[in-house]
């Protein structure tokens, strides 16, 4: 059955998205109003229909929101403020925002259907595959995920609980974003000291990621009262070589918080809990 999707607004992945969508033989719509040139010509490459906001919305059986997260609230409102909000279309989530924004925004969008999505991995083209992970009521999850059965898109629904797809997306983001802005003041101080080769040679050693190695954690704990003096003199090394510091104090300081834990031997949610305990108690002094 073909469906007509409005996006929201075909940036590097949203026109993948629409281009996937119109393989499938699905009508795409988009919004040139206020675009610049380089998303008028992504739009005409993946060959989506250009359409007044007004009617986009109002044609649509599933709008799809991939936009900068920080318009992610203002693209819905402009959404509920034309007044055509109704149960037929689903409004489909899909930009990297926090669980209660995306709540808000399905209180906003009410009574329309929101499903909460995000994606992981690179724009799906040239053979390359995303993600879309799915959550909120199963049969509209259920109908976004029949939309991109046998393209380059991969839907994986999590449950009908919105919420639990923004959550993962922030989590691994967390980890993956930021351990790449630690690569590169890491590499930077090895560099300024003629050490580059010879830390690349080392990091050449590990075949996977820290992320995957969750029993690490408690003894990561164990060590905090060691590990955060250290990464203050790390933090010093990256200052003198005109580097950003930030990030090693913020280490340090999350550290610190495993400070009265050390030597012991704690399971993966002891080390967890005494994480969060901290910040609590920090969140209410």
């Amino acid at each position: 059955m073909t469906t007509t999707v409005g996006l929201l607004h075909p940036g590097r992945m949203g026109s993948a998205f629409g281009a996937q969508l119109r393989a499938r033989g699905h009508f795409v719509l988009w919004c040139p109003d206020g675009r610049s040139d380089t998303t008028r010509r992504r739009a005409e490459h993946a060959g989506l229909e250009p359409e007044a906001l007004s009617e986009l919305v109002s044609r649509s059986d599933v709008l799809l929101s991939l936009c900068p997260p920080a318009v992610a609230e203002e693209t819905a409102s402009q959404v509920a403020e034309l007044g055509v909000v109704g149960t037929a279309t689903i409004y489909v989530e899909a930009n990297a925002v926090k669980p209660s924004r995306v709540q808000r925004i399905a209180d906003r969008l009410a009574p329309m259907p929101v499903i909460d999505a995000a994606v992981v991995g690179s724009p799906p083209v040239g053979g390359k595959y995303s993600t879309l992970y799915l959550s909120g009521p199963g049969k509209q999850a259920d109908r976004i995920a029949g939309l991109f059965a046998d393209t380059d898109v991969r839907p994986h629904v999590l449950g009908d609980s919105i919420g639990k797809a923004s959550a993962l997306k922030l989590a691994y983001s967390s980890y993956q974003k930021v351990s790449r802005v630690l690569a590169a003041v890491a590499y930077g101080a090895a560099e300024t000291y003629g050490v580059g080769d010879e830390l690349l040679e080392i990091a050449a050693k590990r075949t996977r990621s820290y992320l995957v190695e969750t029993d690490y954690i408690p003894k990561t704990a164990a060590r905090a009262w060691r590990w955060g003096p250290e990464l203050e003199d790390a933090a010093a090394l990256l200052a003198d070589a005109g580097l950003p510091d930030s990030l090693m104090h913020a280490a340090a300081e999350t550290l610190a918080r495993w400070d009265g834990n050390r030597d012991k031997r704690l399971d993966i949610a002891e080390a967890l809990e005494a994480l969060r305990v901290e910040g609590d108690l920090d969140n209410q002094s």
